[in-house]
């Protein structure tokens, strides 16, 4: 019996560390649909402020620029991934893309944004690139970075 328990152990280890490369070695599929952020998929791995869906639990508050012009609120942006972690990896106009990585497997996720001049926000979307669930890690990075946004300090 086990050694039951050893090879069903040793097979999810195998898996998850298949499913960690997959997540590494997939392109990423960043850019706007009709100048917007992309909707979620069907999984549960995604959070998005723009194009959450009616689902709440996909649904997210965009950034306020907290009284910030639109560049310094974009810099402040760009600070708190850094401070997070992320490394910003596209980044055209009011539109970028940064990657973050998982401390144990390596899994990559992806964060974007695009500065909302007309509602004076910045719209959010933060997804895994594999697998069905992420256990709240997405919506959990987006509250600490809108925390670390909101404490910098506004340009003057």
């Amino acid at each position: 019996m086990s050694w039951i328990v050893f090879v069903l152990a040793l097979a999810t280890v195998g898996a998850l560390f298949a499913a960690a490369h997959q997540s590494r070695s997939r392109a990423p599929d960043y850019g706007l649909d009709e100048g917007r952020l992309r909707g979620c998929p069907a999984t549960p791995n995604c959070v998005c402020s723009e194009a959450g869906g009616a689902d709440p639990a996909r649904a997210i508050d965009p950034l306020p620029l907290a009284g910030r012009e639109h560049a310094a609120a974009w810099q402040a942006l760009q600070d708190a991934i850094a401070s997070l972690g992320g490394d910003v990896v596209l980044s055209t106009g009011d539109y970028l893309a940064a990657t973050f990585r998982t401390p144990l497997l390596g899994f990559i996720d992806d964060l974007e944004a695009r500065l909302d001049r007309d509602a004076g926000v910045i719209q959010l979307r933060s997804a895994s690139r594999v697998g069905h669930s992420d256990l709240g890690a997405n919506r959990k990075r987006i509250e600490r970075l809108v925390a670390l946004f909101m404490r910098v300090p506004e340009a003057r």
